[in-house]
């Protein structure tokens, strides 16, 4: 952010002011705790430092935004039930002013998915193209590939069942068992992967995928369709390949025969588009510039004065801009 090269140090001519809080780091600490004051304490003092400032009485922090750095899951709680996950920041009508930059959207309307954060962090246009290519160029063994471990205590997972195509697909599939080492697991590398929802809906071997110029596979329209609608095309058959949960999770499909059906054709176009969205959901090199090719985070900004333009309009227009 402090790289942005539309700062203004003047708040009073800003189109939107960024809240440097660490949402994430913050609840944390606490999550595993039963102490709920400790997980709002500093959220409460947030909102108290925000509205104290005069810019927040110029749109009521509806021009303010912030990035949360977690699964907006966590700052949704609704009670204090003693099992009840996370903090309540996102339920504060402060908050709920504000535009939330998190990792993945539950559809409310101040909610804005941006892609997770991979390994790869181009330093200009140039790295970028060259990456393009070494990517188009690569061999493929398998036609598919799957990264993860049996969860067995999730009852709507489709993870075993995924697991056990896979290994029933022989050379076809390539396993990538995610199961910890001391080292570290076999998944901490960036591997192509395809995408059932795991903890959450999504998971940023997606984006690793795609890095890697895999045509991304989802069982789970909620996984990328309805999140990440700035950075990925809206026409999801561009790029990726969808396979209902359900089919799985019944028998109903070999996710080995319907890959294999894919035409030449349409796996050729497939790959050519997931190469062009390298750039969209990259974080580039903070020192560096990307010219002409817009990265994960200039989208985000984009869209985030995009939304506080659409709000301060309908203000002007005498409109309530209030989120339901």
């Amino acid at each position: 952010m402090k790289q942005y090269r539309c700062l203004t140090n003047d708040s009073s001519i800003a189109s939107a002011i960024y809240v440097p809080y660490y949402a994430g780091l913050d609840v944390g600490r606490y999550l595993w705790g039963d102490d709920y004051s400790m997980r709002d304490s500093l959220s409460i003092d947030m909102c108290s430092c925000l509205v104290s400032q005069p810019e927040w009485k110029r749109m009521w922090g509806r021009d303010h935004f912030f990035v949360a750095g977690r699964i907006p899951w966590d700052f949704h709680r609704q009670s204090d039930n003693l099992f009840d996950w996370g903090s309540k920041l996102n339920t504060f009508p402060e908050f709920m002013n504000m535009t939330m930059l998190t990792i993945e959207s539950i559809f409310r309307s101040n909610e804005f998915a941006i892609p997770y954060p991979s390994n790869f962090h181009p330093s200009g246009k140039g790295e970028v193209l060259e990456w393009q290519n070494k990517m188009r160029n690569r061999t493929r063994r398998h036609l598919f590939s799957f990264a993860g471990k049996q969860r067995p205590s999730m009852k709507d997972s489709i993870w075993s069942q995924i697991i056990r195509q896979c290994l029933a697909s022989g050379t076809f599939c390539k396993l990538i068992e995610c199961f910890p080492k001391p080292e570290g697991t076999t998944c901490d590398n960036p591997v192509a992967v395809v995408e059932p929802p795991g903890d959450s809906y999504t998971r940023r071997s997606t984006f690793d995928a795609i890095l890697a110029r895999c045509i991304p596979v989802f069982f789970h329209p909620s996984s990328a369709y309805d999140q990440y609608q700035r950075h990925l095309p809206k026409n999801s058959s561009k790029y990726s390949v969808f396979i209902p949960m359900d089919d799985i999770r019944d028998g109903k499909v070999s996710i080995n025969m319907t890959l294999d059906q894919v035409s030449k054709d349409d796996i050729w176009a497939m790959r050519e588009e997931v190469i062009r969205l390298i750039p969209n959901i990259a974080y580039a090199n903070r020192r560096s510039t990307m010219e002409s090719l817009e990265d994960a985070f200039s989208i985000a900004v984009k869209g985030v004065l995009e939304r506080v333009g659409n709000i301060r309009k309908i203000t002007w227009e005498g409109k309530d801009p209030s989120i339901a």
